[in-house]
Order: C-alpha cells, then structure tokens, then sequence
C-alpha cells in the first residue's frame, strides 16, 4: 500500500524517481508525485498528478523518447538508460537536481487529487515530506498547528507531518533533530523520507510499523518501500528496524534508533535476479506468476525434503528443530489475511488429517480485538506473502506477550513479521507483483502441508508408510502444476464464454471447500464479477435462491468418496438453468451428465490436490479478466501490502 522512494547520488534524481516508482506500481495507488532538489533554483520542485504514473511523467517531461529506436537516441538520452521499460526522460531544467523523494498515493484521507498527492511541504516549501501510513492523532495535531497559524492545503493525514517537523525545525535549527521531535508526537504508523532545503545532501528517513529499506549503491544511496525498486542500482540493502531512522548522502548511510543513538548494522545481499521482478515475455505479472508456480514450489519444497538417493524420506526445516513443543502441542493456531487466511483454511484440514490435533484459524482483523484464549502448548502460526499485513502483525505482537511461540510463513526476506517471529519459514517464491496473489498461496500451502505432515509423524499419529507415500507425492506436485499450466487453453475457451456472468458460486467439501474461498477471491479481485463460496452441503441452506441462468456454478472436487454428493449438488443448480462447471480428478465420469464443462485435475493424492486445484481457478480469473478488457495487475481499489488496519 503507497510506495516511498528517495536518491541521493550524482544522477539526475527524477528519472530515478520515476523508475523506481514504477517498480512500486504494484503495490497499489491513485496518485503520484516526487519532490526534487532544483540544482537550477535551489528550490524544492514538487510535481504531483492524479492517476496513473504517466500522467505524472507528461507533468514533468517535454519528451519521452523510445531508446529502443537507435536512431532517435541522443547524448542526453544515453545518460539515463536506466529507467523502465527504456523509456528515457528529459526533465524540464527547474526539475533537475541529484536528490529527490516520490510517492505513489493510495488514498485514505482526502480524496485521488493532485493536491492531496504526495510530497507534501511545509508553508515556506523548505521541507517535503513522503509517508506511508496512517498519522491517527493527525486531527488532534491539525488543530494545534493550525492554531499556530499555519494554513492547510490539503485533506491529508501526512501534510501534518511536514508543518509539524518545520515547526521543530523553527526551534532546533537542525532537521534530524526537528525530525526526531517530531515523531515523538506522531501517533499510528508511519514510513517517512524528509528533504530539506538547506540541507542538500542528505534524506531522512523513519520507520514505524509501515515498512522502508535503504539501498546502498556506490557514490547513491536510495531509499524505497520494497526491494524491487532498487534492485537495477544495488543488491545491498538496509531493512529497517522499528523506531530506526536513517540519514542518507551520497556517499555513506548513517543509521539512529528514535533517541538519536547510531547504530551499527551490516546489509542484507539480496539474491533476487533482477528479470524475476521483470514480465519476461508475459502479458501481465499474474500470467508470468502463475506460470512461475512449477519454479516457485520446487524451490519451497526441495531444500526442506531429506533424500535417501532419489526418494524422499524426511522433511528438515533449516529455520528451526522440531522440539518436543510439536509433540506435546494441545492446538495449532493459525491467523493471517486474504489469501494468507485462505491458505490457514487449507492447513487446518491438513494439521487435522495428518497430525490429528485440533486447529483454531482466525481471520488477523478479527483475532486482536476478541480477547483471545491462548495456551502455553499451543503452535501460533502467522502468514503473510510481505511479512507486513498490518492485522497479521498486530496479532502477532498480541500472540508473543500472551507467551506464545511464533511460527511465521512469509516470502519477503527481512519483513517485520519475520524478524519479529520466533522462527520465520520463507516460502522462496521470489518476488511476487501482481496484486492477486498466486504463486505465493500455493507455496504457503507447500509450507504448510510440510509442517503438518512432519507434525503427524513426530506425534505418532502417521505411520511411516503414509509419512514416505506423501512426501513422494508431494514431490510430483510442481510437475503436476506445470502439466495444468501446460494444457490451460481448454480454461480460456471456457472464460471467453462466461465472463459476463453476474453470479458465480464456487462449491467444494472438506479440503476444496477451502480451496474455493481463495478461487472465488481470484475472481472477485481481477475480473469485478460477484462471485461467493459456499461448502457445498450449504447452497440448500439460503444461496440456492439466487440461482437463475445468469449463475455460474463451479464445483471443486477432488476427494473421490464425495463425488456423489457434489454431482447431487451440482444438479440441484443445473436444474435451476445455471451453467456449471467442474474441476476434478474424477476419471470415471461422475460428473459429465450434470456439468457443462469439466477442467480435469492430473493425479495427485487427494488429501495434497489442493495445491494444484487453485491453478485452474487462478487461469480462469487471469482470462475472465482480459475477456472484460481490465488490467489483472492492479485490480482498482488493491494494494499488494496492507499495511493500514
């Protein structure tokens, strides 16, 4: 949600700015700005647009030129190749200047506008400031500085931010001391990049709660919301820390905890290839994601199964030891969001099935405020793709002081959640840019089905013929994924002629009743059609009256002892003149005569087909999505980090 970048370097600022602002589109926005040091003015030139990032391109350039065509390309052009998708800009004069801040806004206080875009700025324009967040006590501040005599431009939570810092500033006569008073004030969560006229060599940067890194090239230094946005100048990053502030020149970063303090810290390297958080080919980031699934549960699973020659015959998590806490453990508790919610449904029939121990799964929002009961044996399990759903987090911290362990699912290396967990599994499906989740669900139920399935055996409960037969199984499982992702035209056939449905219901039994949660999620978030899920034994109970020939039904099957039921289901809608559809094992035709179409699922053990059932439901949302001319990527009203409540 939003997305900070900041440079300090010898490069002219705003084409980086806008760069890596573009790496950032995924997270989600509305509006878009930067605020760059004029070399021209000495002057902070702020430039703000409503919309997408290229209305704010058309605001700060007199001409985009396509370097792809070597014969337009000019000694100017050559000196800024590296912005995205070869684009070059050529800043209007005022604009440039080697240090600058940019934000890509997703509004919540204050209408999309090009006044409530960010940067903001103090009265004077001697001070920008870019956030991430929410200021909760903004009103409370908004009324004492206004009776200060300062005048508001904007509707925003963040302008307080800027007038606040200048009004220390008026008093310290030094900007990293007038910043550190100032978020002493500031209550609810916060990233924050400050520039400041007479101070043209540095940025200031906090973190509270809403995430920020630091980027550290040779002779720039970069700060940003995520790793993608760097990752074309530096492998060297700074995560960092609760409560820590950063202070950035062109040739070194100072780090400072909230009292002012340095502190000393190595980087992280970061390992990503810079073409994975490239569409390579794709139409879109969801099409390349999904496709990347095979890659993505390979590298999950491989490094935690213990081979014996070329079978399979345990599972070691390098994170951590399986301690007599899995064996005496009374529940297991999983709580996440979204699709991170979805995939604790998964894991508790799992946990259940194979450690046969009862499994408590909370919805985050939910958990914090319900005064929960927890247990010194319980195992307290938190997922999260960016490690920084702000809910997730918020439980978590609840979890640990009521004396839980920590168990936490995540797939961004140095995220808050997984440097606060007592032990982190990271997922390994490398970047993920797409809004939809994919590749990172089907790899958190990869973790998830591991956990369980070793948890069975340490407890006795899994006989060491099962154990061996679903690690073989799991084994099979990313080949099983590619053989769907190989034969996926029969699923754009069938998007092409129900896309314009305006109901759909997804229906399964035990584990695919789980599953389609998340596929209805799918199709809900790219494509805008209503779709609900239902266990199917419920459509009798209420749903089954919104049926007509404008519903389309689609049924999850994959456990061969409920066929029956799920066929008697699916004609109870089909009677209704709904069309209907099926995703199945079944090789015996238990559904031909009372469905539509049938999307027919390679073999897998069924207790683990959940991993490979979504696959068609992800593809059936991607191409529902393009039949309605939408762009899957950045479903409207989305962000990729929920880092606000």
């Amino acid at each position: 949600m939003c997305g900070i970048v900041g440079y300090v370097g010898a490069k002219n600022a705003a084409p980086v700015l806008i760069n890596a602002l573009k790496k950032l589109e995924y997270r989600g926005y509305d509006s878009a700005g930067i605020a760059v040091l004029s070399d021209t003015t000495d002057e902070i030139i702020v430039k703000k647009a409503k919309g997408a990032l290229k209305y704010l391109v058309e605001k700060i350039t007199d001409e985009i030129v396509d370097i792809s065509k070597k014969s337009q390309k000019s000694d100017a052009d050559k000196e800024n190749e590296e912005n995205l998708q070869r684009l070059i800009l050529k800043t209007d004069e005022n604009l440039k200047g080697t240090i600058g801040i940019g934000h890509t806004r997703w509004a919540t206080h204050g209408e999309p506008s090009d006044l409530n875009s960010h940067p903001h700025t103090n009265v004077s324009g001697t001070i920008a400031v870019v956030h991430n967040g929410i200021i909760e006590n903004y009103v409370k501040l908004k009324g004492w500085l206004q009776g200060q005599g300062i005048v508001f431009k904007s509707q925003t939570d963040t302008e307080v931010v800027a007038h606040l810092i200048n009004y220390f500033y008026e008093q310290e006569k030094d900007i990293f001391k007038a910043v550190l008073s100032a978020i002493k004030k500031l209550e609810g969560s916060f990233a924050l990049g400050v520039i400041c006229k007479d101070y043209p060599d540095r940025i200031i940067a906090v973190r509270k709660d809403s995430p920020l890194i630091v980027g550290l090239g040779k002779g720039e230094n970069f700060i940003a919301s995520d790793v993608p946005a760097v990752l074309e100048y530096t492998r060297e990053v700074y995560f960092l820390e609760q409560n820590e502030l950063a202070v950035l020149y062109e040739d070194h970063v100072d780090l400072f905890n909230d009292d002012g303090e340095k502190i000393i810290r190595k980087p992280v390297h970061v390992d990503w290839d810079m073409s994975s958080a490239e569409k390579g080919g794709f139409a879109h980031f969801m099409l390349k994601e999904i496709h990347e699934q095979p890659k993505a549960l390979t590298d999950t699973l491989r490094p935690r199964l213990v081979m014996n020659g070329k079978k399979a015959a345990d599972i070691k998590f390098d994170e951590f030891d399986f301690d007599d806490s899995w064996k005496k453990a009374g529940r297991v508790v999983i709580t996440a969001c979204g699709t991170s919610y979805h995939a604790g449904m998964v894991g508790k029939y799992a946990f259940e099935k194979f450690a046969r121990i009862p499994v408590s799964v909370d919805i985050a929002s939910e958990f914090r405020y319900r005064n929960p009961i927890l247990n010194k044996d319980d195992i307290f399990i938190v997922i999260s793709q960016s490690g920084e759903t702000a809910d997730t987090l918020a439980a978590m911290r609840l979890a640990k002081t009521a004396g839980a362990k920590i168990i936490a699912i995540t797939n961004c290396v140095g995220s808050t959640i997984s440097r606060e967990a007592d032990c982190v599994i990271y997922t390994w499906a490398g970047p993920e840019i797409a809004v939809a989740s994919t590749k990172a669900y089907t790899t958190q139920l990869m973790c998830l089905y591991l956990l369980a399935i070793k948890m069975g055996q340490l407890r006795g409960v899994l006989s060491q013929e099962k154990f061996t037969s679903l690690l073989t199984e799991l084994n099979q499982i990313p080949s099983k994924a590619q053989e769907i992702i190989d034969n996926q035209t029969e699923i754009q056939k069938l998007a092409a002629t129900q896309f314009n449905k305006t109901k759909i219901f997804y229906i399964g039994r035990l584990f695919d009743s789980a599953s389609s949660l998340e596929s209805a999620l799918k199709l809900k978030e790219v494509s805008y059609m209503h779709c609900e899920a239902f266990a199917a034994g419920e459509l009798k109970h209420g749903p089954i009256a919104l049926v007509d020939k404008d519903t389309l039904l689609i049924a999850i099957a994959t456990c061969k002892e409920l066929y029956e039921k799920v066929a008697s289901n699916i004609i109870e809608i089909e009677s209704r003149g709904a069309a209907t559809m099926a995703i199945t094992q079944d090789r015996t035709g238990a559904f031909n005569k009372c469905v539509d179409s049938v999307i027919t699922l390679p073999e897998v053990d069924e207790d683990l087909a959940s991993i490979i059932s979504i696959i068609p439901a992800q593809l059936f949302a991607y191409y529902c999505s393009i039949q309605k001319g939408l762009n899957p990527d950045k479903p409207r009203n989305l962000a990729k980090s929920v880092t606000v409540e």
